[in-house]
């Protein structure tokens, strides 16, 4: 966490034990609306005197900032955009910015300095996503961080260029939450469709963008660990839960738990789920290949006025036989690597398609066919031996 990361540079470079001189009086918890969190203490020295410490996003912390802490000095425009360039270059680093500052009044600080805080990307996630991409599974990231550490991150993903200038170059990939919420339903729709990244995102923006997939008829997973998260969650086609890291709320809403917080366990999942969905084709064009030409080998001898070429202990014997272990194995039938490159399937689509039928009449074809030209080969004689 957030708090946590401050913690462990203040034991690093010596100021952790400053805490026990400050008495916390009164304190402005984080929300996604004002993106900061504000504490009122006193110095237990100085009990009269009360400083407001401020922490949060820089586009928050910084309008109420009149000058550098130790400094009488008001900002000017260019130290406001030199402050800025700074925070721009940790973004781009993939680094999550946060601005600190402390004044007597919320709106009269003075300016501390940018902490930048590294969440690096799991080992395997990169490579999982790359084979999502490949399956035509459509990967988007949502957060709540500034636009340069949201891009920087997709960029190490994948899921933009490689370059500044590819990322530039298209701007529509990147949508704040600001533009989505001014945006009516069909834009937000088609923004939401295009963009590949969505930043300073509130938790009421994440379920409409959700609702806004499901709107083209997407199956959307949503991912999350937090108590804000789980409103999109329960939305969601599948809400996937952090098991490790997510709050209690969390994994109540999501329908699935990632045990491991892993990433990669998605798209095991997601491999898996196609593998069974194939195999239960290829078990029902199997089983329709068979009965259809059981079924038609049967009608067609009797509408000729053939002898049945099949009694009733043989056609037993051919369930057992054929029917039931190759069945199985099809049903079975480890994942083939090659699932994960075909693309999704529209949920409206039967499992059953004409091509399935059409290939399961193709082979009943060719059995019936088989099976009449052997019996009317050895039915020439007109003697029927014991079967």
């Amino acid at each position: 966490s957030t708090e946590g990361a401050l913690l462990r540079l203040s034991q690093k470079v010596g100021v952790s034990h400053l805490k026990r001189s400050y008495k916390r009086l009164t304190e402005r918890p984080f929300t996604s609306e004002s993106k900061t969190m504000s504490v009122l203490a006193s110095n237990t020295n100085e009990p009269v005197k009360q400083l407001w410490y401020v922490k949060g996003a820089l586009e928050n912390v910084l309008p109420n900032c009149r000058s550098f802490f130790g400094q009488k000095d008001l900002l000017t425009e260019q130290d406001r955009e030199d402050i800025n360039s700074a925070a721009l270059l940790m973004g781009s680093r993939s680094l999550r910015v946060l601005a600190v500052a402390q004044g007597p009044e919320p709106d009269q600080l003075f300016f501390l300095g940018l902490f930048g805080i590294r969440d690096p990307i799991r080992p395997g996630v990169s490579e999982s996503v790359s084979s999502l991409l490949r399956g035509g599974v459509k990967v988007k990231i949502v957060t709540g961080d500034a636009r340069e550490t949201a891009m920087s991150v997709a960029r190490d993903l994948g899921l933009l260029g490689n370059t500044l200038s590819d990322i530039e170059s298209a701007p529509h990939l990147a949508v704040s939450g600001k533009e989505l919420e001014d945006m009516d339903s069909r834009s937000k729709e088609d923004a939401v469709s295009r963009a590949v990244v969505f930043y300073r995102v509130t938790p009421k923006l994440k379920i409409a963008i959700v609702r806004a997939l499901q709107a083209r008829k997407e199956v959307v997973a949503m991912t999350g660990d937090g108590t804000n998260d789980a409103i999109a969650l329960r939305g969601a086609d599948i809400g996937v839960a952090m098991g490790k890291s997510g709050t209690d709320v969390c994994r109540e809403a999501g329908d699935l738990i990632l045990i491991n917080d892993n990433f990669s366990t998605i798209m095991a999942a997601i491999e898996e789920g196609k593998g069974i969905f194939y195999n239960i084709r290829n078990f029902l064009r199997f089983q329709l290949s068979t009965s259809i030409a059981a079924i038609s080998l049967i009608a067609i001898t009797t509408m000729m006025g053939y002898p049945n070429p099949l009694n009733a202990m043989q056609i037993l014997w051919i369930n057992i036989i054929m029917d039931g272990p190759p069945a199985q194995s099809l049903g079975v039938e480890p994942v083939d690597r090659d699932v994960m490159n075909k693309p999704p399937r529209q949920v409206s689509k039967p499992v059953l398609s004409w091509r399935i039928l059409f290939g399961a009449g193709l082979n009943a074809f060719a059995i019936v066919a088989g099976v009449m030209w052997v019996f009317q080969h050895e039915m020439q004689d007109k003697v029927i031996t014991r079967r």
